[in-house]
């Protein structure tokens, strides 16, 4: 079983995607696992913020450290038999514009982890030194900013769930073990839409399966 640990101060703008679908039948059968920790459980009362001013300036406001920490701390006393921050088991995730670029290939790699404890920070992000503390991986999910680390986390979880054997119960449902067409078709063969007909490519229906093969090819291409 792969474990997700989500360090996150609002979990839930992404916990109803987990209870659907796949995520979901995945929990169900055993093969993965989604818990969530939220920094504001370990203030001292209410009334305390978990978000204070940035050093050297500037807008927004930073979470604090001890909170953080001691959120990811809970997440690691669940991890059985933890000898350090990070063993061949276990990976942290600090998500950052500046990280490196969440893909294919690095889902693949984390989908034989046991725990995957990630940080998503909120605001104008989280203290460095929690990065340095956790001696976490620095990851980006593209090219842009977003509000929050909670869809990074999100698709992390989707990406890499992908990849646990099970999950999609038949292995050629990965798009990256088999040829995949961007444009997919089903019935009818003809659909009339506002008096226009659309009619499915002939050669998907030809039964070729060369040629059907050649023709995704040529969709990936755009």
């Amino acid at each position: 079983m792969l474990h997700f640990h989500i360090v996150t101060l609002f979990p839930e703008s992404i916990e109803g995607y987990f209870k659907s679908s796949m995520l979901k039948r995945a929990q169900e059968d055993g093969k993965i696992k989604v818990h969530f920790y939220d920094p504001k459980d370990f203030t001292e009362s209410k009334k305390e913020r978990i978000d204070r001013r940035p050093y050297g300036g500037g807008p927004g406001m930073v979470l604090a450290p001890e909170f953080v920490l001691k959120a990811a701390e809970k997440a690691f006393k669940k991890i059985e038999n933890r000898k350090k921050t990070l063993d061949k088991n276990t990976v942290t995730l600090f998500f950052s514009p500046a990280g490196d670029l969440f893909d294919g290939k690095m889902a693949k790699a984390l989908a034989k982890k046991k725990h995957i404890v990630m940080i998503a920070g909120h605001y104008e992000g989280v203290d460095a030194r929690v990065e340095k503390i956790l001696k976490a991986k620095r990851v980006s999910v593209g090219p842009y900013v977003l509000t929050g680390g909670e869809l990074p986390a999100a698709i992390v979880v989707d990406a890499v769930s992908r990849h646990v054997k099970g999950v999609l119960g038949d292995n050629d449902s990965l798009e990256e073990n088999r040829t995949a067409s961007p444009a997919v078709y089903t019935r009818p063969d003809v659909l009339v839409w506002k008096k226009k007909k659309y009619p499915v490519p002939e050669v998907l229906k030809s039964g070729h399966h060369a040629k059907i093969e050649e023709w995704k090819k040529s969709q990936q291409g755009g």
